[in-house]
């Protein structure tokens, strides 16, 4: 049974956004797809809900897309996203949890860590992690990574900023798009591999 994705926006741009739009096209090559989008984002204010209410818009989406799938359901988020449906999986069963660019630095900042959800954590979570991602040194997280109990996976984008883009001067011979791809061949072999487990 192919898996479905519930695919969350980060906090600055909603699911409309070319960035969600792209990459819920090529999740599309593996299975359902919804996307949505926070209550703030709706209302059109810039400012994220306080961590509660998120996790509430969240859940309620999965709700819906438990209606409309029956198979496996994996929570995907672009930063913000992914972490919102860190605090979900706490709550609500999912297959699993894929993080594209976890913002494990509060605003950057590496004394503010969001690292406790990670710990308490016990769904199986992929991270896509950008080298040059300044929210999310990967030294940090692989300390954090180390304290987990959740089976607990890393993909590293060379080169890739906090929305795992590459610059020009470092794709070499490859384009955005044959990074992409290889980012989403490593989703495809975690979503795989945990349905295969459970």
């Amino acid at each position: 049974m192919k898996p479905s994705f519930l695919f969350a926006p980060g906090a600055g741009a909603p699911a409309s956004h070319p960035w969600m739009q792209r990459w819920m096209k090529r999740l599309r090559e593996i299975g359902d797809v919804e996307t949505f989008d926070y209550d703030y984002m709706r209302e059109g204010r810039k400012r994220p809900d306080r961590l509660p209410q998120l996790i509430q818009a969240h859940r309620a989406a999965l709700a819906a897309t438990r209606q409309r799938f029956s198979g496996p359901i994996f929570l995907i988020g672009k930063s913000m996203g992914g972490r919102i449906g860190c605090h979900v999986a706490l709550e609500d069963k999912v297959s699993g949890l894929i993080c594209l660019g976890y913002p494990l630095c509060a605003m950057g900042d590496q004394t503010k860590l969001r690292d406790q959800v990670l710990r308490d954590l016990r769904t199986p979570i992929l991270f896509v992690q950008g080298t040059r991602d300044p929210l999310c040194p990967l030294n940090l997280l692989e300390s954090v990574r180390a304290k987990m109990t959740a089976p607990n996976y890393l993909y590293v984008v060379d080169g890739g900023d906090h929305s795992l883009g590459v610059r020009k001067k470092d794709l070499g011979k490859e384009t955005q798009e044959d990074v992409d791809r290889k980012t989403l061949r490593a989703i495809t072999d975690f979503a795989n591999g945990v349905d295969a487990a459970q």
